[in-house]
């Protein structure tokens, strides 16, 4: 294997200044983050094994993306529905792999010195993919009062023209396949939010501002647990554009989740748009659509959990393990390069899996005097 070479810029000093950063960045996300155990699905063992292929394996991966398309153009690509380069993804591209460093060092697998290269990689190319992604002075909604507005003022302008106030009976429908929608994706995602993703708040200039959610990746996918129970689903993506008067605070961090002030945004919406994006193009769903919406969602939500509760605890983490490593996947898409790449899971965790398998979080909040990614000595 041809050894790895650090980025042009970069050296120990750089490394760990990003180090710090993000770690700093998790900390405070951190404080607001819900309970990582379930008793169905091992999301702890997932995530340690996950982190640990992660650690192993992006960084070559990445100079392969990165070749065929500049993390910039990358990142810039999510600027628009359809995609998901998003604030989940470019925030896991980098802080997964950061978590399995963490882990290997732990387990005495790696020294706290190990292949700078490796993470300067990572950090090169999630920096010049945030920056793309954004498109402001910023890198992170953390950094800019938990505001997270990518998609360009065209996507904006498309999308409240195209909203509408819903009566109430029809609204009450609306609220309901909203809630179907989000616990469909959260199971199919293997209890992660990463197919439901907020951004905003776009500020409309008159009080009022856009809350976009994106629904993705609903129908049969490279999830295998997918082929069969989503076969039904009448759409594979699906964005939601809520113009909201009369709030007093809309956040969105980079995990894609929002928080309103009041809490019911949902009583607050003046106008309101369903669109997707399957034919690649931006295209309005009619509301009297969603009552057939949320039914095919239930059904296959049905199905799924059933499918899931039949897994062995092995094949409940593999399939984690593979969501949270193909995080990187729709950089390799957009890139073109997806179906060039091994996206096997297990692969090169297998020396640590028997350890890992086993491990229950305990939601004990991080230290907040010591550093959340060590650094470089």
């Amino acid at each position: 294997m041809t050894a790895l070479r650090m980025p042009a810029m970069w050296d120990k000093d750089e490394i760990n200044r990003w180090l710090h950063y993000h770690g700093e960045a998790t900390k405070e996300m951190s404080k607001l983050r819900t309970s990582l155990e379930s008793k169905l699905i091992p999301i702890s063992a997932y995530i340690l094994i996950s982190a640990v292929e992660c650690y192993r394996r992006h960084p070559e991966m990445l100079l392969a993306i990165d070749a065929a398309m500049p993390a910039e153009e990358i990142g810039a690509a999510g600027r628009v529905p359809g995609n998901q380069v998003d604030s989940v993804h470019v925030w896991s591209q980098a802080n997964i792999f950061l978590h399995g460093r963490h882990i290997l060092a732990l387990l005495g697998k790696i020294t706290p010195d190990h292949e700078p290269e490796r993470a300067a990689i990572v950090l090169d190319f999630w920096r010049r993919a945030a920056k793309g992604f954004r498109g402001d002075e910023h890198l992170q909604a953390i950094d800019a009062g938990f505001r997270c507005t990518p998609y360009t003022d065209e996507v904006v302008a498309a999308l409240v023209d195209a909203s509408h106030p819903v009566k109430a009976e029809r609204w009450s429908d609306v609220k309901r396949m909203n809630a179907t929608l989000t616990s469909y994706l959260f199971l199919l995602y293997f209890d992660t939010r990463s197919g439901m993703v907020d951004t905003g708040p776009y500020d409309l200039g008159d009080g009022r501002v856009l809350l976009v959610r994106d629904f993705s990746k609903m129908g049969a996918s490279d999830f295998w647990w997918s082929s069969e129970i989503a076969a039904g689903l009448p759409y594979d993506n699906l964005t939601a554009a809520f113009v909201l008067n009369g709030m007093d605070a809309v956040t969105v961090n980079d995990w894609g989740t929002s928080v309103t002030k009041p809490e019911n945004y949902l009583d607050h919406v003046e106008r309101f748009g369903l669109f997707t994006t399957d034919n690649s193009t931006l295209a309005p769903v009619t509301l009297d659509k969603v009552d057939a919406i949320r039914a095919a969602t239930k059904q296959a939500q049905s199905r799924l959990y059933r499918d899931i509760v039949k897994m062995t605890r092995r094949e409940r983490i593999d399939a984690g393990a593979y969501v949270y490593f193909t995080f990187l996947r729709p950089f390799a898409e957009v890139a073109g390069v997806a179906d060039h790449l091994d996206w096997t899971v297990p692969r090169d965790s297998l020396d640590v899996y028997d350890m890992l398998e086993g491990f229950e979080g305990t939601n004990t909040p991080p230290d907040p005097d010591a550093p959340y990614y060590w650094p470089f000595p």
